[in-house]
């Protein structure tokens, strides 16, 4: 299994020698056995962070989860760091199934953690079984050859995963030999989610038909993404020749589109989504259906509203994709400012950050406006959307005070509150941007180094 992990290793460059890894350990037997592989990649010397994510599902089970990957980072002499999330609430906020908001509860979690460590990637333990099941869950949801190539061992958001080359049946015979011991999810075995229904009923079913079923899902996610790698390289070209991306939109030039097959048609609208919305979340073949119809359209104009904001908008031969200012992905969002600049916000507006003279007087400063003392507040920052349970230490006050609070003493309607963007460095909230930022990071007599950071085109 070893030899698996490696060749997967190599065959993908998911690591360089000295490389930061925060490595994601539930506690289960996938997760333990990563950690212990990349512990014992000595050539490699990888500086490995534990992550724990306590999803709060299953009381004194999740708390003995995250006792047990502590004491196991300990023994291995490596930092660990676990974090809480309330995955139910989240559900119920976003509407998402369990499933789905632990994934996002865990991403956005370890996305905040590589931020904080300025890591170089992100080991997850998916393996070969996990590949096949999620093939079957994107076939039963009517998804096409780009969900249908599975997960990638490797990603551009810094997702790794070594062991996809190998099975669960392999990692738990490896598990043994080394003596290592691990924790069981209870809830792996309830057949109310998706996956586990898929994994226990499914699979076993399909086995009957031809035995090798779980091998076949997954030669067929390798060889789909290997099509997939090709397609992409061909809508590379076909967007330089047909598109353009300006300031967070795309636009589409229809004399060349229209010429273009059907399906090449259909993965730059994907594309110029992509550009403008910052993922797909939500978007299927009904929506690239319409875009197809709004281009071949007799009419010189007219637009379409899509998921989360984004919006089509022809006019003769331009079709523009874009994202209204008004309103923020329904999932919030993330975005790392590595040092000053000046960034595009999702959901509209921009962030300008900049190395600054303290002002010659603090009594004119718009809201838009916040000082921040730089070694109070080291890079990097990262900005995101409102979350329950968010909470700031406001200018003139010695505790703590919640976000949701600062709202309604601002008169911030409900509807509105993920549009004011959370700036953080590392865990500390130092600016709530518009309405106060953090008495933690203020700039005093004894500051040597200031950050100024301005939000630009949002009104909370």
């Amino acid at each position: 299994m070893l030899n698996k992990a490696l060749k997967t290793i190599g065959a993908h460059s998911l690591f360089s020698v000295g490389d930061r890894v925060i490595v994601a350990v539930s506690g289960g037997a996938d997760s333990v056995a990563l950690l212990d592989i990349l512990a014992s990649l000595q050539p490699l010397r990888l500086n490995l962070i534990v992550a724990h994510l306590n999803h709060s599902l299953r009381g004194a089970e999740s708390d003995g989860d995250e006792a047990f990957v502590r004491e196991l980072a300990a023994r291995y002499g490596l930092p660990c760091e676990a974090g809480r999330a309330d995955v139910r609430e989240l559900s119920r906020r976003e509407k998402l199934s369990l499933e789905e908001a632990g994934r996002v509860a865990r991403h956005a979690f370890l996305r905040r953690l590589a931020a904080q460590y300025r890591a170089d990637a992100i080991a997850l333990a998916h393996h070969a079984d996990d590949q096949a099941e999620t093939v079957l869950m994107r076939l039963l949801r009517g998804a096409g050859a780009t969900g249908l190539a599975g997960i990638a061992p490797k990603t551009g958001d810094k997702l790794v995963r070594p062991l996809l080359g190998v099975t669960r049946r392999e990692i738990e015979a490896y598990l043994r030999r080394r003596g290592l011991v691990y924790r069981t999810d209870s809830s792996n075995a309830e057949t109310k989610f998706l996956r586990n229904r898929v994994r226990h009923e499914l699979l076993p079913a399909l086995a009957t038909y031809n035995p090798s079923i779980r091998d076949r899902l997954v030669a067929t996610a390798e060889a789909l993404a290997a099509d997939e790698a090709l397609l992409e390289e061909i809508t590379d070209a076909a967007f330089a020749r047909h598109g353009e991306e300006s300031d967070g939109a795309a636009t589409l030039w229809l004399p060349g589109v229209r010429g273009e097959a059907a399906g090449l048609r259909l993965r730059l609208y994907r594309r110029a989504i992509l550009l403008a919305k910052g993922d797909l979340a939500r978007i299927g073949a009904r929506h690239l259906r319409a875009i197809d119809q709004l281009i071949f359209s007799g009419r010189p104009s007219g637009s379409l509203a899509l998921p989360d904001g984004a919006r089509v908008a022809r006019s003769y031969d331009r079709v523009s994709f874009t994202t209204s200012p008004g309103e923020a992905p329904a999932m919030g969002y993330e975005m790392v400012l590595e040092g000053p600049g000046t960034y595009p916000v999702p959901g509209g507006g921009k962030l300008l950050v900049e190395e600054a003279a303290p002002p010659a007087s603090w009594g004119g400063i718009a809201a838009r406006v916040a000082y921040f003392d730089a070694e109070a507040a080291p890079f990097p920052w990262l900005v995101r959307t409102f979350r329950g349970g968010d909470r700031i230490v406001p200018l003139g006050m010695s505790g703590s005070k919640k976000v949701k609070n600062v709202f309604i003493d601002a008169k911030v309607p409900r509807a509105s509150r993920k549009r004011v963007p959370l700036l953080f460095s590392g865990e500390r909230l130092i600016w709530i941007c518009g309405l106060g930022n953090s008495a933690e990071t203020r700039v005093t007599e004894r500051t040597a180094r200031v950050m100024r950071a301005e939000i630009l085109d949002i009104t909370p």
